[in-house]
């Protein structure tokens, strides 16, 4: 899950998305889903970031390589535009 800042439009939006689904296959990743609609979306942060009262929610599926995890974290953190991200290890 990533958190884009809201003041970009759809199609900046859109390439951010993108960006992010390159990332992992470049990395010999997959991206299996990208939630962005609801319950997601565009929504009021708990606190403000970077003086951003809201943020643009993505939930993304993806499978990749755990030895490759903090590459994808590193070249995620490093996009001016995501303002917060988080990677986690689903239940099997």
């Amino acid at each position: 899950m990533y958190i884009i800042r809201p003041n970009l439009s759809e199609e900046e939006t859109a390439t951010i998305i993108e960006r992010v689904g390159t990332f992992v296959t470049n990395l010999g990743g997959q991206v299996h889903e990208v939630n962005q609609t609801s319950p997601w979306g565009r929504r009021r942060l708990a606190y403000p970031i970077e003086n951003n009262q809201d943020g643009y929610y993505v939930l993304s599926y993806v499978s990749v390589d755990p030895k490759v995890a903090r590459d994808l974290e590193r070249n995620i953190k490093y996009t001016d535009d995501v303002l917060r991200h988080m990677l986690i290890k689903p239940y099997e």
